[in-house]
Parts: C-alpha cells; sequence; structure tokens
C-alpha cells in the first residue's frame, strides 16, 4: 500500500496477500473534533451485510483498546501502547497487525454496559439486544434461560427487516451456541419475534478449522443430509415425526425448521457458500488456521453473498481452562497478561485485521459493518479474589465499562470516541450505552423503522432506548 492509502484495485488482491499492510498516515478525526453539523441523517449509506465479532468471557478493554499507561501499576499492568496508522486510535502492543488498519476503525471507549448481575447471562442480553436485564436475571442467575418474549437479538431484528433473497437465511451464527447447555446465553435468538427469525447455526470442528456443518438443525429420526434429496423418504421421517407431538402448535414449528432445512441444503450452491477449505492457502494463513480465524474468513464468504448479518462468537480454548482460570476465552479471571500477550491476542489480532483488509481489498468494506463487542470489560484494579488476589494476575468481571470497535458500512475511520476515568472504571464523557451501539448498527444497515407486530396483531417498538451515534458515521 502507497503512504497515502491509495488502492490499485487491480493489485489489490495481490495486496491483501502479504502478511501486514504498511502503516498508513490516514486522515483521522478527533473524538471531541467531530463537526457538530455532522447527523445520522446525512449518511446515504446502506450496508448489506453486518459482521458482529463477539469475544466470549468479557475483553479487557483496559489491556487492549482503551489503555490508561498513567494509571497506577496496580491498574495499568505491564502492557504499553503503540502507534497506530491513525494518529487518534491508541492500541496495546500486542495488536500490531490491528494497529495498521486503525485508520478504519471507530473505537467507542465510553460504553455504559452495566447490568443488575454483573454476569455473563446479563451481559450477554444487553449487548445483543441492546436492552438492559430485567429482575429474572438477577433472581435466576446462570438458570435464567432465554425466553420466548425476550426481546430479540440484533441479528434478528435484521433478518426480519430485510428480505431475504435466495436460500440462505438472513442471518447466521458461527462456530457454536454460547453456552453448554442447560446454561445456553440469552440474547442470541429471535425472542418475541419468533423463532422463524432465529440464526442459523453453522458449527465448526476445533480438529478441523476449514470445516462446518450448515446447517445446525435438530433433523429428527434418521435423516441425514444425503438422504435429503429423496423425497419420499424425507416424508416419512417428518409423518414419522409429527405423530410424536402433542399439540398442533409444536408440529407447525417443526415442519418450519425442516422447511428451512430441506431448502437451504437442496438448494444449488448453498454449501459451496462454506467450503473456507477451497480458500487459497494464502488466504487461510492471513486469517489463521484456527477455529475463530476460520470463522472470520467464512464471514467475509458470507458478506460476498449479502447475507444481511453474520455473527461470529469467539470459541474458547479449553486448553486455557487451568492457566487463565476461565472457560478458554476472555474470561480472564487469573494470569491476564500472560494469556493475553500469548493466546487471545495473537489470534485476535491476526484474524481481525485479516478481515478488514480483505473487505477493503475486495471492495466490500463500505458495505459491511464490523462489529467487535463482548458481554463486559474487565475489572481495572488487577487481582481476583478467586485466582489467589493480586498474586493470581486476574482480572474480574466488570459490566460498568466496555470498549466497541466498529468499521466499515459507513462508519467514520481513525477515530476514538468517548473516554473513561483515568484508571479506566467508569466512561467519563460521551456516555453510549449498548441500546446507542445497537441503534448505530440498524441505522447503517439502513434500518430506521424499529417496529414490529405481535400476535394479535399490535404494533411495538423493538428499542425506545438508545440513539444512533451520529458523530462516528
Amino acid at each position: 500500500m502507497e503512504s497515502n492509502c491509495s488502492i490499485d484495485r487491480d493489485s489489490s488482491r495481490r495486496t491483501f496477500l502479504k502478511a501486514s499492510f504498511g502503516a498508513c498516515s490516514a486522515a483521522t478525526i478527533g473524538a471531541l473534533n467531530v463537526p457538530s453539523d455532522v447527523s445520522a441523517s446525512s449518511t446515504t449509506a446502506k450496508a448489506k451485510t453486518t459482521i458482529l465479532f463477539f469475544l466470549c468471557g468479557g475483553a479487557s478493554h483496559i489491556d487492549t483498546w482503551d489503555m490508561k499507561p498513567d494509571a497506577p501499576v496496580e491498574y495499568r499492568g505491564p502492557f504499553n501502547p503503540i502507534q497506530t496508522s491513525a494518529s487518534d486510535v491508541r492500541l496495546s502492543e500486542h495488536l500490531p497487525m490491528t494497529a495498521k488498519v486503525a485508520h478504519h476503525l471507530a473505537v467507542v471507549n465510553s460504553i455504559d454496559g452495566t447490568v443488575n448481575t454483573n454476569d455473563h447471562h446479563g451481559g450477554y442480553y444487553h449487548n445483543l439486544t441492546g436492552h438492559r436485564p430485567d429482575q429474572s436475571f438477577r433472581t435466576e442467575g446462570n438458570n435464567r434461560t432465554p425466553y420466548p418474549d425476550d426481546w430479540p437479538y440484533m441479528g434478528s431484528v435484521v433478518a426480519m427487516k430485510r428480505v431475504q433473497q435466495g436460500a440462505l437465511p438472513n442471518a447466521i451464527t458461527l462456530p457454536h451456541k454460547p453456552s453448554v447447555a442447560p446454561f445456553t446465553r440469552p440474547g442470541q435468538f429471535a425472542g418475541r419475534l419468533g423463532v422463524e427469525f432465529d440464526p442459523m447455526y453453522v458449527i465448526g470442528e476445533d480438529d478441523n478449522p476449514t470445516e462446518f456443518r450448515a446447517p445446525a438443525l435438530a433433523l429428527q429420526g434418521d435423516l441425514t443430509v444425503d438422504r435429503l434429496t429423496n423425497r419420499k423418504q424425507l416424508l416419512d421421517v417428518i409423518d414419522r415425526s409429527k405423530r410424536d407431538f402433542e399439540s398442533f402448535r409444536r408440529v407447525n414449528k417443526f415442519t418450519r425448521e425442516q422447511k428451512r432445512a430441506v431448502e437451504l441444503l437442496t438448494a444449488a450452491g448453498t454449501t459451496e457458500a462454506f467450503d473456507v477449505a477451497s480458500e487459497p492457502e494464502e488466504v487461510k494463513e492471513r486469517y489463521g488456521k484456527t477455529i475463530n480465524g476460520m470463522s472470520m474468513l467464512l464471514a467475509r464468504r458470507l458478506a460476498e453473498r449479502e447475507i444481511p448479518f453474520v455473527t461470529v462468537f469467539w470459541r474458547e480454548n479449553t486448553k486455557l481452562n487451568k492457566k487463565c482460570n476461565s472457560a478458554g476465552g476472555w474470561d480472564t479471571h487469573g494470569n491476564n497478561f500472560t494469556c493475553l500477550k500469548e493466546n487471545l491476542l495473537p489470534e485476535f489480532d491476526r484474524c481481525y485485521s485479516a478481515l478488514i483488509e480483505d473487505l477493503h481489498e475486495r471492495g466490500m468494506l463500505d458495505q459491511t459493518v464490523v462489529l467487535v463487542t463482548s458481554e463486559m470489560g474487565r475489572k481495572p484494579k488487577i487481582g481476583d479474589p478467586r485466582s489467589g488476589g493480586a498474586s493470581g494476575q486476574g482480572r474480574d468481571h466488570w459490566t460498568y465499562c466496555l470498549t466497541d470497535l466498529l468499521a466499515g458500512g459507513g462508519i467514520r475511520g481513525g477515530i476514538t470516541y468517548g473516554s473513561t476515568d483515568r484508571l479506566g472504571g467508569y466512561p467519563a464523557d460521551l456516555v453510549v450505552t449498548p441500546a446507542d451501539i445497537t441503534k448505530t448498527v440498524y441505522h447503517c444497515m439502513g434500518i430506521d423503522d424499529l417496529t414490529a407486530t405481535d400476535e394479535s396483531g399490535r404494533v411495538y417498538n423493538l428499542i425506545e432506548e438508545g440513539r444512533t451515534i451520529d458523530a462516528i458515521i
């Protein structure tokens, strides 16, 4: 890439295959210097796809994109910020590849994601739906399963509001469904919109990260993918399964899911969309041949097909459970800095920067919103009682503050919006909430009508709280 960031479209493919871009001195706009006349209504951009990268476990904002190098050592930790391709964006030294694409990013540091439980269940729900958890999260804790009348996942809202094109559904989630049943995380489903707007789950394989199983729908009886094209066998299995249901309503739900599976798997060309293994070896290496890296590559393939909403839930590595005193993801109750430095940040840095570069090189970034979020940040003061206090070098749960990264789809690049206090514990200015992030994504997708109709025909508002964050559009 040239120093002025101009792109030769004919050589863009070749440029992407390099391990990383050269730093670019892009023009940037500081959070407090955004022109006052900039408004969401002035943009004509209408993104075709949103890719949500959700860092399961609660990523430490203070060690990644909201660093506090001047804070006392018991807060700031050992990491240092590094120069990025945008003068207004500061990132951890362990994100060198992401630093080179910072001119595409809007870093929103002032998100108040407080939930009444300060836990994962509530954090998922708040950041995936834009709605604060109700009292049931407090009274039921981890036993609070997804409810049919939950507020819908933002991907399900987009799926409902967009007309489906072709056989592939409007919302696809990969490479897993958080978390292990019966503790499935609320907030990732359509809820009151109805199961027809639930995302389709595509399951990845840890041992074979280029292999994905689609769709992840429960096909009853002895039905297999290979037998779907045999109409008589299919009808026999469905008829047999129908007799097992006790109510007409459950039969209807079953046949809708079966119809969805059959249409998808028998449509020409749909399985090719999931064929990550066919990508050039250089591309797979650039993303990183891990389950998370290949999931991000699959997300790009689905964005090429203009699937409106693609979610990648970070897949935890169970080999890190003991090392990080966690479930193998970003929930670093112990050994936070070693786990980030040696495992989490290198993998994230590679696959996330690869996605941004790849979309940009293909001319797709302007039509694709890329959102990185998590259920929470981490507690600024180092030391978690469950891992030995300060000596365990962990960070506890902290929903009171987190950072989101946005790029593409009409998002202003190279800016940091809002700030936290000197210790990184609470938003200090330009405070926003997950509802604001959610509404900003909807707006970038061209969805400004946020109403739906219930079973009684009554119109209701899908999300009344929040506002579009005009200054980052």
